[in-house]
């Protein structure tokens, strides 16, 4: 859940890349970071794995604007795609205010993509948080590739409460932005709901 900093004058928002193991999470990442304003970033920090990453940074994107005198500032997290790194994923998921599902278009990493999602859905309501009222976002990556899946098979295998769609390719940074950008939408929507005990008006064009 996002929270206020009253000393910085921010409401902080977590966002949390999932998916399955090499996806393109980390990519996704590491894009935006690149593309992002120097003065407006932290340090991206880096935990390694044998066979991916895990990454954070935070940044404050200002055409979000304020909400009553305070700015947003978006926390963003990779998890570790393999299995057995399932107590690091859980403990990423903690607390996130939007999930972007990155899912890995080949036709060999169908059942995979299908198993995240699973795992995701799983932690989220150990959490008693579920998918369904969490705000996603979901990213079909690698649509450059060959022997890949139609998006509308993607779409009704994984996309199961109907959230916003994106494809990418993730290394040319296509399509990178637009979903950071959708799941940010999404997330001051919940934000600045009334029913919420958050500052209002916030003005939510990226």
């Amino acid at each position: 859940m996002s929270f206020i900093n009253y000393n910085t004058k921010e409401i902080n928002c977590k966002i949390v890349y999932y998916g399955p193991g090499l996806s393109g999470k980390t990519t996704n990442l590491q894009y935006i970071y690149n593309r992002t304003n120097p003065a407006t970033k932290g340090k991206m920090i880096s935990l390694a794995t044998q066979t991916e990453r895990t990454l954070f940074f935070d940044f404050l994107p200002l055409s979000v604007g304020k909400m009553r005198g305070f700015h947003v500032r978006f926390h963003l997290y990779t998890v570790p795609g393999q299995v057995f790194y399932d107590a690091s994923r859980k403990l990423i998921l903690k607390g996130a205010d939007g999930i972007v599902f990155v899912a890995d278009s080949q036709l060999t990493r169908f059942e995979s993509n299908i198993e995240s999602l699973h795992n995701l859905k799983y932690h989220l309501g150990q959490q008693e948080t579920p998918l369904n009222i969490l705000s996603h976002v979901f990213q079909y990556n690698k649509r450059d590739l060959e022997n890949i899946c139609p998006l509308s098979e993607l779409s009704r295998e994984l996309n199961l409460y109907g959230a916003p769609e994106s494809e990418a390719i993730a290394i040319k940074g296509y399509g990178v932005i637009e979903t950071l950008k959708m799941i940010a939408k999404k997330i001051l929507q919940e934000v600045k709901k009334p029913s919420q005990t958050k500052p209002q008006n916030l003005d939510t064009t990226l």
